[in-house]
């Protein structure tokens, strides 16, 4: 079962891709996801793709349904989808809010065609097709001796031109009744009809294998056409397109010129009937600007006659007329109205913007005769601007004359039309006229009568560069009078208008002319595709794909550009473009242009089934020539035709010929003039014969072979392509198959120039092969043969017979004679490789060799792919099994991982270079290039995800793979070291590696690629299963924050945590390799990476229990958070836990937060954890029993939880005042003596606990200036001191907590037993509890009120309706600034907090605090605000240097967890609009994180970043609390 394949559109804001094509398979999935400017809106999504069991109509558009199968808050994917079984062009648009269209654009179904009696498959890859002039193939009972040629040459597509009846010209896409057969195909006696026809096509289909498409020409029609007469209306004519009548006017003169040249009356002035140098085209010059320009005065038709106008202004003036302000919007300028009718002098004058424009100063008539003058003399410089711009005009036409002239008379490339006659006309006429000749006044007289002139049609053509989306007949353009149409004189233009509507007949009639085609052809060539209004071939399309849903459509654009190529492609749905090896000058834009039309590198990656949609090129049908273009004996040589088809026919896509190439016809066979027969089949036909071919017959034989080479290639899955510009004239095409891994090599020497007349190097280089050559598939040469010289024949279109294809097929490469073996190498152990030389290659021969890998590695690549099948299905295509399976890939490997517990996932997926090379090894480091991030799989599979979409094969980290096997161990190895099943993992992968050494080196990264995918998502698979139900039902997004915790927690060579009590059970214990002694091995939590990971400085208290709750608690950890909270406990001294926890022995006990941030997590444990009290009565191990004991080993001083935590309480209240062991430069080189004094008491009127000074910072927000230059060395840049807001907080939250616990009989104490002054008091914890929350919002919240009591400082406040940061600073102005720590209050104790005020609050801090990513941790109004953290900047500002702004600006990323749960929180309490907004607002900034991190190599979300979300480089790539913050306002929604 092949796994489906789903292609994803990410839909972004504002983003219209309506020139972007996208591609998809019939069967494909389509799902649209939001981006990143979407996520959190209201988003709808509308296809006009049809509804299951509906019809497709183009303008019936209907909503998609959103599915989101995490069922989570969080938009990351959710998706709707469209199940694609229909092929066809489909729009899709989505909208927001009050936004109906905020992007849109259109997806590609390809068609799926078949064949045959059975109905197989025809891939469009596999498509050989050949045109055929239809009037050439003679009376249709002779048609299938002149088409078995195509089936004979191994073609399986027939492009007819038009079977339609033909104009007068005879031209092929000229015709004269679109809806009757050409009667031409009826021999005397019989009447052929369309039945005929398709009775012949499906006889082809069933007996030959072989399919039809024909053109369908909507443009233009014959201008002999009977219909047209009927109704002109559908052509632009004089009475229809009024606007046409100046061009007519010109076109009338200049036919004029033609009659009197012809008639030799410019004889006198220099001018012949027969043009024939560059003074006859001066003298041409001379009639238009002497005679003709001002004998028909084009300029009349756009000037306005001044004196009525002047004096129908003057009796406006005299009546007291005033302008109409809203017609003029108040602009003073003149407007001139086109008369619609375009009469000579029939212009107006807006009259409303004349008596804007010219205001008379008085009513006086002396006023208002000056008025009008004014009115009279802009007039009259109006008419003249008009004059001059037709006097332009005038120029470009007479260029374009001569240009037209000069060409079709003169050029040696020209037709050389001879004598200037009415046949052969000085120019071609732009309009038809179907009247007697007479004078030129005569003809003019008839423009005014409409029973006549509506019979004046403008004929088609096209114009040199013009925008193809623009009608050059319609309004607006002037093609026709510029006479820059290159004009076909036998074709009406239609005129379709903008719907069915605007002309009846034409639509309904061109409708009919569809469905007999679509009913009868399996696909249509749409002519002159550029030039066909886009909305007339939508309609007619659709009509086509109503009878034939798989409708095959091909076109030939010309318009300059992919990107409107695609404007073309996208909205008609069209299949294949046709594409040209003759536009190649040379043999290398023509291997350029295989290597442009298809196929993925050799070697590719294998892509996932479930991907990103992106832009594709159109699908080619690539041909060696077109049937309307130069003959390419004529342009290359003889010799090139067989070349060149070789090089298109190894192309990956879509190929063909035009009829009278493989017979080697050399001049084209023109779509006007060829009247003669394509000669029959016949396998006995003699070389000399003219109307009979056979295999010998030109390069038919060799078109077989390559024919049948290409559908083979195509069929067998060979897609990937190699092109090699061996030297200036040959190309190697290499076709591999990913499967099998054979290859076709095909060397074709192309010979543009004819090797009698140049001189083409004798020596050709010799190729190394990689592989074992198993055969000659074909190689062939065009070479002379004694048959007669070409002679055009008068009946047959015949080829050159002095020509003929030598052929051998399938033999072995010791019976060639192009080529000879010169030896076989083996490079390295895996690299098989054999040396041919070129005996005799000459110019325009070919060979191609089917290669193979040497037996060995082939069966070991079959081997290899037999143990990826539990990764993906698809590997089982060339899979063998192998006989001596070793005993480690005889499981699974998910059975394997299953038993590896997440401190395991920890090493096998992460590890940056610090925590490695704690075990002596390091990460892989590219050679130049750069290391990885990690030494886990994380590490390559960040830089593989980069390099697998774009198939980046020359990606250093490729180079490394191929060069040698150093990556591939580096991988086993390091899990092999390790012991337990983290080895086993090892040796799983160094049983895999064992076979991908030995097969070929170009192979290495897409297998290495499909082992390293199938163990990573296998490990994500068990690491998941370990985790919460919450991750596991979790959105990608949570589960990739989820991964933060495996990450961050780790067990490293020397155990960060200090050792639990032995009395605690579920401990885990692990074998000292030096020591030979049992020791624990608890996973601790790294603050970040790559700067926070190992050594000392892995483990803070801080950091770790901010990032608890997110990382250990939300994701199920439980018995790891246990763990942490327990051994952290046992550190406890003076009534504070460690900052830095330096493994318990090494703690600074200098922080105040820290010990609150443990409780919380205490509290939190209980309540999340399921039997979550029980921890209160476990063992702590207490390291420090008093404040002065040395540290106790484990099991010394044991105490139950809650005592510890009364313990922590008891101190503060009593108060907390100490000075830092060994203080001095030893432990802090930069701190001020004063700054090593700890102090953390308890206010007793507030209960605010209070503590630090100016010299130290107790805080989060810790940065200790460094710079003695700056004179900030030793100051804290934001000590914090008094009362910090979420310290406040976290107190009142423990304090709630202890209470209710102590109410449910869970904590035996209510009350801590204090000394003062000799006294012993008791102070009960709800009192304390009470009087923060009496006093908080008093002391803290910033009123708008100047004059309220509890304002201490009003003269400080710049921010009102806030909380302050402090209360009781040193520095009281730092109390008054915002910053985003009172949100940390919020959350955790919400009681302290006014609805209507918090949320105001969180009003202002989202103004002004919110980034991109973090929080602004400073005011951007405050003076010393700077968003720009540079820690290595040493210069003499103060607030600056050396990093001293790390909290005063930049963007930390752990207070927006704390931000968004506190808005989320209090918009519940306001209502359900608020929380819908808020949820948005919350959905649509996390999706930046998403995008953040799924971007990024370490899979990790930031510790900071600079203002406006900006990079920092001085950051921590990867933050514990940054991820555990997030995941929580997910878990929160």
């Amino acid at each position: 079962m092949t796994p489906k394949q789903t292609r994803v559109m990410v839909l972004n804001d504002m983003e219209k891709l309506d020139r972007t094509l996208f591609r998809l398979d019939q069967g494909f999935e389509l799902q649209f996801r939001l981006g990143p400017t979407l996520q959190g809106k209201h988003v709808h999504v509308y296809t006009n793709y049809p509804a299951e069991g509906e019809r497709y109509e183009h303008h019936k558009f209907h909503a998609l349904d959103w599915i989101n199968p995490a069922g989570r808050q969080d938009d990351s994917d959710k998706f709707c989808n469209l199940d694609l079984k229909i092929s066809g062009s489909y729009q899709y648009y989505f909208g927001h809010g009050d936004k109906d269209r905020s992007g849109g654009g259109y997806i590609v179904v390809d068609p799926v065609l078949r064949v045959g009696v059975d109905n197989h498959i025809l891939p469009l890859d596999c498509i050989s097709i050949q045109t055929y002039l239809s009037k050439c193939l003679g009376p249709l009972d002779e048609w299938l001796d002149r088409l078995r040629v195509a089936k004979e040459a191994g073609y399986n597509m027939i492009h007819f031109t038009p079977l339609q009846t033909l104009g007068e010209s005879r031209s092929c896409y000229s015709l004269a009744d679109q809806l009757e057969l050409n009667p031409d195909f009826s021999p005397p006696g019989e009447a052929y009809t369309w039945t005929d026809v398709g009775n012949l096509v499906e006889k082809m289909k069933n007996e030959w294998n072989m399919l039809c498409i024909t053109d369908v020409v909507y443009n233009h029609t014959a201008s002999n056409s009977k219909w047209i007469e009927k109704h002109p209306e559908c052509g632009f004519n004089l009475v229809n397109s009024p606007h046409l009548k100046p061009a007519w006017v010109l076109d009338r003169a200049l036919w004029h010129v033609t009659c009197a040249l012809a008639d030799g009356k410019y004889e006198d002035r220099g001018l012949p009937s027969l043009i024939e140098d560059h003074p006859h085209l001066h003298a041409i010059r001379g009639v238009l600007w002497q005679d003709v320009f001002p004998k028909i005065k084009l300029w009349e038709f756009f000037q306005v006659k001044v004196e009525p106008a002047v004096e129908q202004f003057r009796a406006l003036l005299l009546s007291g007329a005033k302008p109409d302000k809203i017609k003029t919007d108040g602009k003073q300028q003149l407007k001139i109205i086109q008369d619609p009718q375009y009469r000579r002098f029939g212009n107006t004058v807006d009259m409303n913007s004349a008596l804007e424009t010219f205001v008379p100063h008085g009513s006086s008539p002396i006023a208002i005769e000056d008025c009008c003058n004014w009115l009279r003399r802009r007039l009259v410089e109006m008419n003249d601007e008009q004059f001059h711009e037709i006097k332009h005009h005038q120029e470009q036409a007479t260029n374009c004359i001569d240009g037209t002239v000069s060409y079709e008379r003169l050029a040696d490339h020209g037709p050389k039309l001879g004598p200037v006659t009415r046949k052969h006309p000085l120019v071609t006429r732009y309009f038809t006229f179907p009247f007697d000749e007479a004078t030129l006044e005569e003809d003019l007289e008839l423009m005014n009568q409409p029973e006549k002139s509506c019979h004046f049609l403008a004929h088609n053509g096209w114009v040199m560069g013009d925008d193809p989306l623009r009608n050059f007949a319609e309004p607006g353009s002037n093609v026709y009078i510029r006479r820059e149409l290159i004009c076909w004189g036998d074709s009406v233009k239609l005129r379709y208008g903008n719907g069915p509507e605007d002309c009846p007949y034409l639509w309904a009639h061109m409708q009919k002319y569809t469905e007999i085609t679509a009913k009868h052809f399996v696909g249509v060539r749409l002519d002159n595709c550029h030039s066909t209004p886009l909305h007339v071939a939508e309609f007619m399309l659709d009509a086509a794909r109503t009878l034939r849903p798989d409708l095959y459509v091909v076109a030939e654009l010309f318009t300059g550009s992919e990107e409107l190529d695609n404007v073309f492609v996208t909205r008609l749905g069209i299949s294949s473009l046709i594409r040209e090896a003759m536009s190649a000058g040379d043999s290398h834009e023509e291997g350029r242009l295989v290597y442009r039309y298809g196929g993925e590198p050799v070697g590719a990656f294998l892509q996932p089934s479930l991907r990103p949609l992106v832009p594709s090129i159109a699908h080619a049908m690539f041909l060696d020539v077109t049937h309307d273009n130069e003959c390419p004996i004529q342009v290359r040589s003889v010799y090139d035709s067989l070349s060149s088809s070789a090089v298109v026919s190894m192309a990956c896509c879509a190929t063909g010929s035009t009829r009278g190439y493989d017979e080697l016809v050399p001049h084209q066979i023109s779509v006007v003039s060829e009247e003669r027969f394509y000669s029959k089949w016949n396998p006995q036909a003699k070389p000399s014969s003219p109307d009979e071919v056979n295999l010998q017959s030109g390069i038919i034989a060799g078109k077989l072979a390559l024919n049948r080479l290409h559908q083979e290639l195509a069929a067998k899955g060979f897609n990937q392509a190699f092109v090699d510009q061996v030297d200036e004239d040959i190309v190697a095409v290499t076709r591999h198959c990913p499967s099998t891994h054979q290859s076709v090599v095909a060397v074709c020497r192309t010979a543009f120039k004819n090797p009698k007349h140049h001189r083409y190097a004798d020596e050709v280089p010799p190729m190394c092969i990689p592989g074992k050559i198993e055969e000659v598939v074909l190689e062939a040469r065009t070479v002379e043969r004694q048959a007669g010289s070409y002679k055009k024949d008068e009946r047959s279109i015949n080829g050159m017979p002095g020509y003929t294809v030598e052929i051998k097929e399938h033999i072995q490469l010791k019976d060639s004679k192009v080529v000879r073996l010169a030896g076989v190498t083996s490079r390295g152990r895996s690299e098989y490789v054999q040396e041919i030389v070129f005996e005799q290659l000459t110019p325009g021969s070919v060979i191609a060799f089917r290669v193979s890998l040497d037996p060995k590695s082939q069966e070991l690549v079959g081997v290899l792919r037999n143990h990826l099948i539990q990764f993906n299905p698809l590997y089982k295509a060339g899979s063998q099994s192998d006989p001596n399976t070793p005993d480690i890939l005889k499981s699974t490997l998910t059975q394997i991982m299953s038993k590896m517990t997440l401190a395991d996932m920890n090493i096998l997926l992460f590890r940056c270079d610090a925590e490695e090379k704690e075990d002596g090894g390091g990460c892989y480091n590219i050679p130049d290039w750069t290391p990885l991030k990690y030494g886990g799989l994380q590490g390559l599979l960040s830089v593989m995800a980069d390099i697998r979409p774009k198939n980046d094969l020359g990606h250093p980290f490729c180079d490394n793979l191929r060069q040698g096997d150093w990556m591939i161990d580096y991988v086993s190895n390091r899990l092999m070291s390790r012991g337990g099943t983290l080895a086993e993992v090892g040796q799983w992968f160094q049983a895999m590696f064992a076979y991908l050494k030995h097969i070929p080196r170009y192979l290495i990264p897409c297998y290495f690629d499909a082992i390293l995918v199938g163990a990573y998502t296998t490990a994500l698979d068990a690491t998941f299963k370990q985790m919460s139900s919450f991750v596991q039902n979790g959105s990608s997004f949570v589960k990739l924050l989820a991964l933060g915790s495996v990450q961050m927690g780790g067990v490293g060579r020397y155990p960060a945590l200090p050792p639990l009590s032995p009395a605690l059970s579920d401990v885990p214990y692990r074998l000292n390799e030096i020591t030979e002694k049992k020791e624990q091995c608890c996973v601790s939590l790294a603050a970040g990476l790559p700067h926070f990971s190992a050594g000392i400085f892995r483990c803070w208290g801080r950091d770790t229990f901010i990032a608890l709750r997110g990382l250990m608690l939300v994701t199920g950890r439980h018995l790891e958070a246990r763990n942490i909270i327990l051994a952290f406990a046992g550190t406890l001294r003076h009534g504070l836990i460690p900052n830095l926890l330096g493994e318990g022995t090494g703690a600074r006990f200098n922080c105040r937060d820290a010990v609150w941030w443990w409780l919380q997590c205490i509290q939190d444990y209980c309540t999340m954890v399921p039997n979550g009290n029980d921890i209160l009565q476990s063992p702590v191990s207490r390291m420090f029993p008093t404040d002065d004991s040395k540290p106790l080993t484990p099991g010394t001083v044991d105490q139950l939880l809650y005592e510890v935590i009364h313990e922590a309480m008891g101190r503060h209240m009593q108060g907390i005042e100490f000075r830092e062991r060994n203080a001095g430069p030893q432990i802090d080189r930069n701190m001020k003596d004063e700054g090593f004094n700890i102090v953390a008491k308890v206010n007793p009127d507030t209960g605010f606990v209070y503590g630090g000074n100016r010299f130290n910072c107790g805080t989060w927000m810790d940065k200790m200036g460094e710079s003695e230059k700056a004179r900030n060395k030793g100051i804290p840049a934001t000590p914090r001191d008094g009362s910090a807001v979420e310290i406040v907080g976290l107190c009142k939250s423990t304090l709630r907590w202890l209470v209710e616990l102590h109410k449910k009989g869970l904590f035996p104490y209510n009350t801590m037993t204090i000394h003062r002054d000799g006294k012993q008091l008791s102070v009960s914890y709800e009192d304390w509890n009470r009087k923060i929350q009496v006093n908080f919002e008093k002391m803290f919240y910033v009123s708008h009120d100047p004059n309220d009591p509890n304002e201490k400082h009003p003269e400080l406040v710049h921010k009102q309706g806030i909380y302050k940061d402090s209360y009781g600073a040193s520095s009281p102005w730092c109390d008054y600034q915002l910053r985003p720590n009172f949100t940390i209050a919020m959350v955790v104790a919400p009681e302290l907090f006014t609805v209507e005020r918090a949320w105001e609050a969180l009003n202002v801090t989202e103004e002004k605090l919110l980034g991109p990513l973090g929080m602004k941790t400073l005011d951007p109004d405050d003076m010393v605000y700077c968003g720009v953290y540079d820690n290595s900047l040493d210069n003499d500002n103060h607030n600056l240097a050396r990093g001293f702004n790390y909290h005063q600006g930049p963007e930390w990323l752990w207070p927006i967890g704390f931000f968004f749960r506190a808005k989320i929180y209090f918009a519940k309490k306001l209502g359900k609009d608020t929380y819908d907004k808020t949820v948005y607002l919350v959905k649509n900034v996390l999706s930046r994180h998403y995008i953040h991190m799924e971007r990024s190599s370490w899979k990790g979300l930031p510790e900071l970043t600079n203002e406006n979300g900006q990079y920092c480089p001085f950051s921590c790539e990867t933050q514990a609390w940054s991820l555990a913050a997030v995941l929580e306002i997910l878990h929160d929604l």
